[in-house]
């Protein structure tokens, strides 16, 4: 998978850019605040997926501009597509993002997903370790919506169903037949969670080695990294688990039970990480993570996602930088960073980023 075109036009402070990267390795570099996270999450939006910074739609456009657009030539090993991404105001027909695929509409941009696939590391992802669950089951939902299209319905159905229960739950004793309709939502909800926890037990599963892998690598063996999905019900299915824990989501008023209370350990030598590792154990760990999640996209997808590294070089020490600029040798990489010299060594193209303007660099 790579790109071999995108333009931007009143995307955050860039105006209008345009680049053709290298087939390998695009360093884009410049002073903090120029923009180049901005262009490397653009890049990441052609997958349909949100933000990977958590920003708001309304806040991808340059200000004062009623819509920004992100268009590309993407290539992989079946299809050359363009992919065009329009982000409109709030308050405007079609606000929000939309998509076309080689011409062809395709309404909401998240229905590209499975299309193009990515890989993003940033620094926040140290959060991966030692944040909070949602954090992880984020990670693990980003995965599967581009490996597995399906996925991301099932989850949105399970989600809808589950606010819908939330707000019966807060007017409960003011809803005539509450309890017959909780029968019915929670039959909904174990429906479609058992498949979404399956599909998340699963994909930690085959990912396990991969980064275990990685992990001893990087450490040379010092340590022995672990990874353990915790589901939020047990054998006897999920059903029967909201049905024991109706009377503690009548006392809360809302569901405590289901995918959306659930999270992976991540154990160093039987320890968690989170609370025992230091902070160069973390970021070994979320790279082994980072690079597993690359290696399982290429295993189920038959090549290898773009990478897109947002000022993570100057976080590793020299050791885990020349370990990942290893791994990816041959595929498409995206790194941004404030130090040219970084990158003098590589044979890579080069970027210079400057108040949102891109120039050779």
């Amino acid at each position: 998978m790579k790109i071999n075109r995108i333009e931007l036009s009143n995307f955050r402070n860039i105006s209008k850019a345009e680049l053709v990267p290298g087939d390998a390795l695009t360093a884009i570099f410049g002073k903090n605040g120029q923009g180049k996270t901005n262009l490397l999450e653009a890049v990441w939006l052609l997958t349909g997926a949100k933000s990977f910074r958590g920003s708001k739609d309304g806040e991808l456009i340059q200000r004062e501009k009623p819509f920004s657009v992100i268009q590309a030539e993407v290539e992989s090993k079946d299809f050359e597509r363009e992919i065009q991404i329009v982000i409109r105001s709030q308050g405007v027909p079609k606000s929000g993002r939309t998509a076309k695929l080689s011409g062809a509409d395709q309404g909401k941009a998240s229905n590209l997903a499975g299309v193009f696939t990515a890989v993003v590391f940033e620094p926040n992802h140290l959060s991966l370790v030692k944040g909070s669950p949602e954090g992880r089951r984020k990670f693990i939902d980003a995965a599967l919506c581009q490996l597995y299209p399906s996925y991301l319905s099932e989850y949105r159905r399970y989600l809808q169903i589950m606010s819908q229960k939330n707000a019966l739950l807060k007017h409960f004793y003011r809803t005539p037949q509450a309890a017959e309709m909780l029968d019915v939502f929670d039959e909904q909800m174990a429906q479609a969670g058992e498949k979404i926890t399956l599909r998340r037990k699963q994909y930690i599963e085959a990912i396990a080695p991969l980064a275990i892998k990685n992990y001893c690598d990087i450490s040379s063996d010092a340590e022995r990294l672990e990874l353990h999905y915790l589901p939020s019900f047990s054998n006897e299915g999920l059903l029967a688990a909201l049905q024991k824990s109706r009377k503690e989501d009548l006392r809360c008023g809302f569901c405590t039970i289901g995918p959306h209370r659930e999270d992976f350990l991540i154990q160093l030598n039987g320890q968690p990480a989170r609370t025992d590792a230091s902070q160069g154990q973390q970021r070994s760990a979320v790279l082994s993570l980072k690079l597993a999640e690359a290696a399982m996209a290429e295993k189920v997808r038959g090549e290898h996602p773009v990478m897109l590294l947002d000022d993570v070089l100057s976080e590793l020490d020299e050791g885990r930088q020349r370990y990942l600029l290893s791994r990816m040798e041959g595929r498409q990489m995206f790194v941004s960073g404030c130090d040219a010299s970084m990158f003098r060594k590589t044979e890579g193209k080069m970027f210079h980023m400057e108040h949102g303007i891109l120039k050779p660099g």
